[in-house]
């Protein structure tokens, strides 16, 4: 039993390894070749684990043959166009120009319940509001809505706007992160005077903590540690 344990263990982060070497697709962005070799390699994993008669090298060899293939189509279809459209396929055009092509869905094997379900999916349900809509090989639906429906933009507008970052989090789960903390522009002393505006003594009392790039803090406490779960917003840059 524990050598059944042990062997499984290993090809657990045998496996977990090839895959991350693989890369961080997920399963609905993976290309046909890429579903058939993941396949493969989990059905030739699950042969040494299941029987310990069988050799390790036995799942593990034919696993880094898979793994060495994908690598080879996957350089190969970068170096060549032709090779990638034999792989992974082409981009179907099913809306052109507001019209539904026929042959497009003949092709693609869809129905107009299917095109109408992935337009749902994209918050279009009219397909009079598409422009177009393309089927790209990973099986997603990418959709252009006619002029009207677009949603208006700053560009459109004529407005201008700031720039966009990403929210930094100051605090998970009671742990602080100095990294962010420093890249807000907080010194230690400003980083736990700010938190004591909004009621809290410890970092640990708090479940997250965050500010945009505009200066607004998003802070929530912990619910063990207070009668209320609260969500408060405060500028980063207004004064005590």
């Amino acid at each position: 039993m524990l050598t059944l344990f042990i062997r499984t263990l290993l090809v657990y982060i045998f496996m977990f390894v090839v895959l991350r070497l693989m890369g961080k697709r997920q399963l609905s962005d993976m290309q046909p070749f890429d579903l058939a070799i993941t396949l493969l390699i989990a059905n030739l994993a699950a042969l040494p684990m299941s029987d310990p008669a069988i050799p390790l090298l036995y799942g593990v060899v034919p696993i880094i043959a898979m793994f060495a293939l994908h690598r080879l189509i996957s350089f190969m279809s970068l170096k060549s166009e032709k090779l990638r459209k034999l792989v992974c396929g082409s981009p179907l055009v099913m809306i052109s120009g507001g019209v539904v092509r026929e042959d497009a869905m003949r092709a693609a094997n869809y129905s107009l319940f299917d095109l109408a379900e992935q337009l749902r999916m994209k918050d279009v349900f009219s397909i009079s509001q598409v422009e177009y809509a393309i089927l790209e090989t990973d099986g997603g639906l990418s959709v252009l809505l006619k002029g009207p429906f677009q949603t208006p933009t700053n560009e459109g507008l004529k407005l201008e706007s700031e720039k966009a970052m990403p929210a930094l989090l100051l605090i998970c789960d009671g742990q602080v992160h100095p990294e962010a903390v420093q890249a807000a522009g907080l010194d230690e002393k400003g980083f736990y005077a700010l938190l004591k505006r909004f009621g809290i003594d410890r970092a640990e009392d708090c479940l997250f903590m965050s500010v945009d790039s505009s200066g607004i803090v998003h802070v929530q406490q912990k619910q063990k540690t207070c009668a209320k779960v609260r969500a408060r917003f405060t500028n980063l840059h207004e004064k005590n």
